[in-house]
């Protein structure tokens, strides 16, 4: 049996046409004078926005899961009366 001789390409990518306005050009600007290449300026910021995004929704359900939790509710009442009280007593 022979050897194979292969080239392993990367994924090739995908571009894309957009159009920015003068606040997205400016932001572009301040990102390339990083060093950050145009191409890798805009993927790695809509990584980060993207990621941005899905830390927010998290909260959102984390915050919309204390709020039904009764418990949780009474407690932080319990701790907001507490703290009123120690004001006071000052």
């Amino acid at each position: 049996m022979g050897m194979t001789d292969r080239d392993t390409l990367p994924r090739m990518s995908r571009a894309i046409s957009v159009r920015l306005d003068d606040d997205a050009l400016q932001a572009l600007g301040r990102l390339e004078a990083t060093g950050l290449s145009r191409s890798q300026a805009i993927r790695t910021a809509l990584i980060q926005a993207a990621d941005r995004l899905g830390a927010k929704r998290l909260l959102a359900e984390e915050a919309a899961t204390l709020e039904a939790d009764e418990d949780d509710r009474a407690e932080m009442m319990r701790v907001a009366d507490l703290m009123e009280q120690l004001r006071a007593a000052r």
